[in-house]
């Protein structure tokens, strides 16, 4: 007779013989076992969970579809029971969207919980962009600070044409914010800032566009605020008498070098800012593309107010 037959009838008879109380704590134990393999089979989180990852549910996603994505993603094991989970726990239907941060691996509950309460798990990045940034430059900063969700080629492409419109201050962003939710901010920004010296700038006479052009260049040729007025006043002149700008200011922004680091090749370049112009000054400085982006107090320097 194999042993595990003889073993089995050893237990039956000491079964049937047995008290109360043992049989109640076997009984228990045997219960407690069923259970905690239950629970290691079925609710702790997957051995591949992604520790410190943001994910992101979109909004209008149903449950299905987040339970799918989750199971994907190694943060659920069974996309069933994540689903009933949900249900027990509240409204399904209205899982708040958004970008949840799992820093450490968490069971199916309890990921179930987060959702449905929309505990994102996320806090403020705080990002800084100092004065005379570039758009480049700010996604530059963006791509560092951010998390990884960051779509540096996106911003640069959705950014283009809106130089001098990004507004330098400190910015607090949400991780997994859009790129449209991103430069809605810094142009909000702008334009409140703007706001405040809209008057000097219509008293001064130029559109706004213009200003900023200017303000650019004179962030690049000079470092105080004297300098600035002279060299403005200079450049306005050139402008008026149909004189091409010839400034080195505009070559961080078109090939990245300062004007220590030009060569003579660079200076020769074919480019409006350099070489001489027909008529239609103002045109000229709108089509200098360079960047704008100045602090308020910037445009004052430059003789606005």
């Amino acid at each position: 007779m194999p042993t595990f037959v003889r073993l089995w009838h050893r237990f039956k008879a000491w079964y049937l013989q047995a008290a109360f109380w043992q049989k109640f704590v076997l009984h228990f134990a045997a219960t407690g076992a069923v259970v905690y393999v239950a629970y290691l089979i079925f609710f702790t989180a997957p051995a591949g969970f992604p520790r410190g990852v943001y994910v992101t549910v979109p909004k209008g996603s149903s449950l299905g579809s987040i339970a799918q994505d989750f199971e994907n993603r190694d943060i659920i094991k069974f996309e069933l029971l994540f689903k009933l989970s949900a249900r027990m726990l509240g409204n399904e239907r209205r899982i708040p969207a958004g970008v949840y941060y799992f820093p450490r691996p968490q069971n199916v509950v309890q990921v179930a919980i987060r959702l449905i309460s929309g505990d994102f798990g996320t806090t403020p990045v705080k990002v800084t962009i100092p004065e005379g940034t570039t758009v480049a430059d700010i996604a530059k900063i963006l791509e560092k600070n951010m998390p990884s969700e960051f779509d540096y080629r996106g911003f640069l492409d959705a950014a283009q044409g809106q130089e001098g419109y990004l507004f330098p201050d400190t910015y607090f962003f949400m991780p997994g914010d859009s790129t449209e939710a991103i430069l809605s901010v810094f142009k909000n920004s702008f334009y409140t800032n703007i706001n405040k010296i809209q008057a000097q700038i219509k008293a001064f006479g130029k559109p706004l566009p213009e200003v900023l052009t200017m303000a650019s260049l004179l962030e690049k040729e000079a470092a105080d605020t004297q300098s600035r007025r002279m060299i403005a006043g200079l450049l306005w002149h050139r402008i008026a008498i149909g004189m091409p700008l010839q400034v080195d200011a505009v070559f961080p922004y078109i090939i990245g070098k300062n004007s220590f680091n030009l060569t003579r090749k660079d200076l020769k370049m074919d480019h409006f800012s350099n070489m001489p112009q027909p008529s239609g000054s103002k045109r000229r400085v709108r089509e200098v593309q360079v960047s704008k982006r100045r602090h308020v107090s910037q445009f004052r320097q430059a003789g606005i107010a």
